[in-house]
């Protein structure tokens, strides 16, 4: 299928040079937040949590579904372990939960390389801890958190359901991973046809996900850690409902839809969906763009999926 031209132009419009992101990763961090910027962030109304966690606080902004609502999307921002914020990602989430129905909770973990893995995966497990614990104080249902993030989110979201699964500390009971980064190898050795056939002409490259893994990871030994590459696990039993949503023309294509596969080997409930003629980081486009119409149909379809069925 032919790239769209609308597409394509509006993904460059939001895209960024692929500059060498070992180097100069707090130059990405800048560009990303100002290309990201809400110039309309006073039209609607959030207020930021801060959750303390060993002496550091995870501020968690909450973006309050317009009617009453006792669902809620806990979502993971993308970037790479790097780069973003919940600044960064606040129209994204101000459009989640005006489209979706959903309050949404938006964390703001702490960032490579900085604070490499595990670090920014355990800021996300322990705020979605206190947040299931604490869940009244929101006025949401446990049963009704759905974990969510793009991209490293994504990843962040997996882990921290195999996480959940394997300290029994809380249950979530749905996840909803887009186009997310689950493996960890972005070289030409990749098992997956997708970084090769998309990782060097579309808005992201596998270089820059090799690059933002490198930063992301303490040391060589991570890589086979199943809570820094999801795919890598030897058991997915026990995950919650899952919707994975790929993008055509995106170096993760492949291992994302692996990873979807691999939880129905499993015996997991899951829904794999590749967004035809779209790139990776399409959740940035605006609402009425066709692909971000779709995934938002996707998204209010699978969580009422339960209710629905009652």
């Amino acid at each position: 299928m032919a790239l769209n031209k609308l597409m394509l132009a509006a993904m460059k419009a939001l895209s960024y040079p692929d500059i060498n992101v070992k180097k100069n990763y707090k130059l990405e961090r800048r560009f990303v937040n100002i290309t990201h910027y809400n110039y309309l962030k006073g039209f609607y109304k959030t207020w930021t949590h801060k959750i303390t966690r060993g002496g550091a606080d995870i501020p968690v902004r909450i973006f309050p579904a317009e009617e009453e609502s006792s669902s809620a999307l806990l979502f993971f921002h993308g970037g790479g372990w790097v780069t973003g914020n919940i600044d960064s990602y606040d129209r994204i989430c101000a459009n989640l939960a005006r489209n979706t129905g959903c309050s949404v909770i938006s964390v703001d973990y702490r960032l490579a390389p900085e604070h490499k893995f595990p670090i920014g995966l355990e800021d996300c497990y322990f705020a979605a801890q206190e947040i299931f614990s604490n869940c009244s104080l929101l006025n949401i249902n446990p049963d009704e958190i759905t974990l969510m993030g793009d991209s490293a989110g994504g990843n962040l979201a997996a882990a921290v359901s195999l996480m959940a699964r394997d300290r029994g500390e809380f249950e979530p009971k749905k996840q909803i991973l887009v186009y997310p980064a689950v493996y960890n190898d972005y070289s030409d050795e990749s098992p997956f046809d997708s970084v090769r056939t998309n990782g060097t002409d579309y808005f992201l490259t596998a270089k820059k996900v090799q690059d933002y893994i490198d930063l992301y990871k303490s040391c060589d030994e991570d890589l086979k850690n199943p809570y820094l590459a999801p795919l890598l696990s030897t058991d997915l039993s026990g995950q919650p409902k899952t919707l994975v949503v790929t993008a055509e023309f995106d170096p993760l294509r492949d291992e994302g839809e692996e990873y979807g596969k691999q939880l129905i080997d499993s015996g997991c409930d899951v829904q794999v969906y590749r967004m035809p003629d779209a790139l990776h980081g399409f959740l940035s486009l605006p609402p009425n763009f066709a692909s971000v119409k779709t995934l938002y149909s996707l998204i209010n379809r699978f969580i009422r999926s339960d209710k629905n069925d009652n």
